[in-house]
This record gives structure tokens, C-alpha cells and sequence, in this order.
């Protein structure tokens, strides 16, 4: 990963490599972070789900270069685990390190968007279907959402052939 993460950052300025929190025998990257970082490379760590990794992660950083601290909140959530509190606690992680941003990975639903701004992060990452479920609905009055609703049920009755 180093020859690789080297080799990528030098293709431009405004390039971030990105290292997973481990390698796929479960081995931890932050010696390699690191490294990367202490050679003045741009990281985006990814692939984080606990606090402990993101306290590894602020302590392998280079406070003077810019990082991005990928913790995948969805995930999180989708184990039943409420991630608000562990993004706030990861904003408090990283208060010293001043270029390091937290981004707010794997969105599943409208709420995530909101919920990432909430908590100060600084990033976050967006499929194409929750952003355009975000452009119609964010904001939506929810009267006239629950007539939408009643009436999509009375189209869904009519063409299922169903009548009164």
C-alpha cells in the first residue's frame, strides 16, 4: 500500500489517499498512516467503525497535513447502534488536529444527511438515490405527504384491480 499510496499522490495536489483502517487480514494500517502522513501525504482513512480506531487515527496523523477521517455511520447503524453519539465523540477526537475533516460514510436514508450536519462533520458522502429522495422530500410539508400518501395507496388498490 505504501508503493501504491505514494504513487498516487503523486498526481496531484489536490489528491487524498485512501487507506482502509486495516488490510484484509485484519492487520492495522496505522503504521502506514503514519508514515504516509509524516511524508506530508493527504489520507483518507476509511473503512472505521470504532472509536479506538479513530483515536489511532488522530494519534498516527500529521497535524500540519490535511486528512479525511472516513467513519462509515451507517454501517454503524445498520448493527442497531444509534451513531450520533459516536460521530460527536469523533469530533471531539479530532478537535487538535485541525486539517483533519470527519466524514460522515454510508448514507442510507434522507435523515443521515441532517443527522452528519448535526453532529460537525465535516463531510459527507451521498449516493444518488438518497440525494435526489433528499432534492424532492427534505423538507417536505407531512400533511401533504401523508394525502401523497393515501392517494399512491388508492392508485396501487385501483391498478391491483381492486374496487369498491
Amino acid at each position: 500500500m505504501k508503493r501504491q499510496g505514494l504513487k498516487i499522490n503523486g498526481w496531484a495536489k489536490n489528491v487524498y489517499v485512501k487507506i482502509p483502517i486495516t488490510n484484509t487480514r485484519g492487520e492495522s494500517s496505522l503504521p502506514l498512516v503514519k508514515e504516509l502522513a509524516g511524508e506530508g501525504v493527504k489520507l483518507n482513512v476509511t473503512a472505521i467503525l470504532t472509536l479506538e480506531q479513530v483515536e489511532g487515527v488522530a494519534q498516527a496523523l500529521n497535524h500540519r497535513v490535511p486528512a479525511v477521517v472516513s467513519v462509515f455511520a451507517g454501517r454503524i447503524a445498520d448493527t442497531g447502534v444509534d451513531p450520533m453519539p459516536l460521530m460527536r465523540e469523533c469530533k471531539t477526537i479530532l478537535k487538535n488536529l485541525p486539517q483533519a475533516d470527519l466524514l460522515w460514510a454510508s448514507v442510507r436514508e434522507v435523515l443521515n444527511i441532517f443527522q452528519a450536519d448535526d453532529c460537525g462533520c465535516d463531510i459527507v458522502t451521498v449516493p444518488h438515490d438518497i440525494l435526489g429522495k433528499a432534492l424532492k422530500m427534505a423538507g417536505m410539508d407531512l400533511g401533504a405527504l401523508s394525502l401523497d400518501t393515501v392517494k399512491m395507496f388508492a392508485s396501487d388498490a385501483k391498478a391491483a384491480g381492486f374496487s369498491l
